[in-house]
């Protein structure tokens, strides 16, 4: 800062104003403080700014998998959130492993971001309680965080689910299979229940080998949605799917079965407009619920102490052909 100082002919205040923004400094001075930095290369020393005013600008994002194309634009809002208030964001994945979980959000509190957006996999999040005494800030997104009290948004699981579901019966589908992930998920245990009230509201009985959860892979998948198809004596026709991740493998199974099934999907997916018939869908918004998330956590590093939220964003039905084809003659009863 000295070098900048003496070359641009200021004092060291006012290297400093430009170089944390601050007001002050006249356009034709911060113009020659500027040409000054970039003729030397000077770089701020954040650390040295860590230790002075205890804020590292930056926080924490923990999704289930970077690779899932649902969580890519949640990811970019929450970037973009941290972006506008000059902090940098750094994430990685938990593979839905609530122990790695835990080691990535503990890392991340060791090098002391100033808070967290985490996507839960564990249901006991009091681990954290150290750090959130300590003044981290932390929210919640896609899942509720288990036995601790914390900002939390999510999206309307259960009325989404019902809706699409109830979208089925309207379409004179009376046998309907759910597909879903893992029963420990609060996102796939919200869905099952709402098909459930769809099919109660409806007057109609579920039969328990309609249902599967369990893991995404698209072996078990495959293989779910083959059995609940073929099922006796009464076969589905129609299907529920949990997630982009089983919809895409049920589209695979139902492109080469011999009768047309009607399918519903939670979660949109890349080109499902342009299959054939085009798949219909709830969508939820994956960038809103990341924007969300980011602007509750920079409100509360901002100083909000007021007791924690509990957000739920709507989902929204898009109609494209797959939920509304009609039982074939003879199957619906």
């Amino acid at each position: 800062m000295k070098d900048v100082a003496a070359r641009a002919g200021v004092g060291l205040k006012t290297v400093s104003r430009v170089v944390n923004g601050e007001p002050g400094v006249t356009a034709e001075t911060e113009h020659r403080v500027q040409e000054a930095i970039t003729a030397l290369g000077f770089r701020r020393n954040d650390s040295a700014r860590v230790l002075r005013k205890g804020r590292t600008a930056s926080i924490g994002l923990v999704l289930e998998d970077l690779a899932d194309p649902f969580y890519a634009p949640l990811n970019r809002a929450v970037e973009e959130v941290a972006r506008d208030h000059g902090a940098l964001l750094i994430n990685g994945s938990s593979a839905e492993d609530p122990a790695r979980e835990r080691e990535l959000v503990l890392a991340l509190c060791a090098r002391r971001v100033d808070g967290l957006v985490v996507v839960p996999a564990g249901d006991d999040h009091r681990y954290l309680e150290p750090e959130t005494a300590a003044g981290l800030a932390t929210v919640f997104v896609d899942r509720p965080g288990g036995l601790t009290a914390a900002d939390t948004v999510l999206s309307d699981n259960f009325g989404g689910a019902r809706e699409g579901v109830a979208h089925l019966i309207a379409h004179g589908h009376r046998r309907i299979g759910f597909i879903g992930d893992q029963p420990r998920i609060h996102t796939a245990t919200e869905r099952l229940r709402g098909y459930r009230a769809a099919m109660a509201a409806a007057g109609l009985p579920v039969d328990e080998s309609w249902v599967s959860l369990g893991p995404t892979s698209p072996d078990r998948v495959r293989a779910e949605t083959e059995r609940i198809l073929t099922g006796r004596p009464s076969p589905v026709t129609a299907l529920f799917t949990g997630n982009n991740r089983v919809t895409a493998t049920a589209v695979r199974v139902l492109a080469r079965f011999p009768r047309p099934v009607a399918l519903v999907g939670f979660d949109d997916l890349e080109l499902a407009d342009l299959l054939t018939p085009a798949v219909t869908v709830i969508a939820q918004d994956a960038a809103q619920l990341g924007r969300t998330a980011a602007d509750l956590l920079f409100r509360r590093l901002e100083g909000d102490d007021s007791a924690p939220q509990r957000v739920e964003l709507p989902t929204r039905l898009i109609v494209r052909g797959s939920g509304e084809l009609r039982p074939a003659p003879g199957t619906a009863l």
